[in-house]
């Protein structure tokens, strides 16, 4: 959206206190998600009263009825009309006066025709393949809110790849609302997309975002690790670590298939990450639901998971299910389990010391370290005046922290 507005005359402003337009993009997994999108528009009214609003993301399209929130903002958008925001403005300046553009998701709609083809970072980029998803989870608006599954022609995946590798990126993550269901009704799955990003020149690393088990088959990862340019990290969905509770999550898997993906990841791939989320505290979580998960974590060993409570989200199945657990309890739980996923963490860190591998240069710290990351997405901290950002250069890990690894330069 920025793009395009820069495109037709619009400049970026520094902040929102001295823009004349504010877009509000809204996420609205969590309520707590909501509230903050509530606060955060209430702030800009009252930092800049005279700004016009836009509103525009899952929060409207999930819950386009409740006019209660979108008070305050001249324009909403939802997730169906934001190529539009261009004549959407015009309309506004034509007539002041609130327009909610709101349109619900098609069964057959396309792909929405965006793409990007500069960040602000200068090393990596985003590409966008994937939008939607089937699965209705029990605890998840998602399906509401983002639609079905629809993906990015290859031929248009490619097209922005072209565009972003002579605007100087090097490295392209792809990234989808069900990443893993990419492409299923054109027969084609995410290695398909793989592939044809790294066959363009100028771009040495694709990464791929959040992926969910499904459809990470033997035979997809295999594809993938014939892939040079493809970097062996996965961020690959858990939710829980029992198999009750992912079946009460309505979750299309189990953890025997959830460890042969990851014995798969693990045999195929010389040293890859396997990163996850994990919620606590789902409804009807008993303890022993919860120390089977703890245990299911501990067994797999991840380089870093992110773990968080339940939220209850109205408009879903769980949110009228029986057995919700008290907030308490849940915080109790993610505590936990946050001991249990950090211990983990520190001994991935740990198994990287004396290894050599490339790392892609991006910032420099306030101390003065180069920083940038592997292949497989582990934080690498140089001392070295010679480097330079978006530079690629062999390093040996010498020092291992909770979170990033020190090296030296292999000359």
């Amino acid at each position: 959206m920025s793009e395009l507005l820069i495109k037709n005359g619009y400049t970026k402003a520094d902040d929102h206190s001295n823009a004349d337009i504010c877009i509000i993009n809204t996420c609205t997994v969590t309520s707590t998600g909501d509230s903050k999108n509530r606060k955060y528009i209430n702030r800009v009214r009252r930092e800049n009263p005279d700004c016009i609003i836009v509103l525009c993301g899952c929060m409207p399209q999930a819950f386009a009825d409740n006019s209660e929130l979108f008070r305050d903002c001249d324009i909403v958008m939802g997730n169906t009309a934001r190529r539009d925001i261009v004549s959407v403005l015009q309309d506004y300046y034509a007539c002041p006066g609130q327009i909610i553009r709101i349109d619900s998701h098609q069964k057959d709609e396309g792909f929405e025709p965006m793409e990007i083809s500069s960040f602000e970072e200068r090393t990596r980029a985003y590409i966008k393949i994937q939008d939607g998803c089937n699965r209705f989870c029990t605890y998840c608006i998602i399906p509401y809110a983002r639609g079905r599954v629809r993906s990015k022609p290859l031929d248009d995946i490619k097209k922005e790849a072209l565009s972003l590798a002579k605007n100087g990126f090097k490295e392209l993550v792809l990234v989808g609302i069900n990443l893993s269901a990419y492409g299923q009704e054109f027969d084609l799955d995410i290695k398909d997309a793989v592939r044809a990003v790294c066959q363009v020149d100028g771009i040495t690393r694709v990464r791929l975002g959040s992926i969910e088990p499904e459809r990470m088959t033997e035979d997809v990862l295999s594809a993938l690790a014939a892939e040079d340019k493809f970097c062996p990290h996965f961020h690959l969905s858990l939710q829980s670590g029992c198999d009750v509770t992912l079946k009460r999550m309505r979750r299309h898997y189990d953890t025997a298939e959830y460890r042969r993906i990851v014995e798969d990841i693990r045999r195929m791939f010389i040293n890859p990450s396997i990163t996850t989320d994990v919620m606590v505290g789902f409804v009807g979580e008993t303890e022993e639901d919860f120390r089977a998960s703890v245990d299911f974590c501990d067994e797999i060993g991840f380089a870093r998971t992110h773990v968080f409570p339940y939220s209850r989200r109205k408009g879903t199945a769980a949110d009228k299910m029986d057995g919700h657990i008290d907030e308490r309890e849940k915080r109790r739980r993610a505590e936990i389990m946050i001991e249990h996923t950090v211990a983990e963490q520190r001994a991935f860190m740990q198994s990287q010391i004396g290894l050599t591998m490339p790392v892609l240069f991006e910032t420099v710290d306030k101390q003065g370290f180069f920083e940038g990351y592997t292949p497989n997405y582990t934080k690498v901290k140089v001392k070295d005046d010679t480097l330079r950002g978006g530079e690629s250069v062999d390093v040996k890990i010498t020092e291992a922290f909770d979170d990033y690894c020190v090296g030296e330069v292999v000359r």
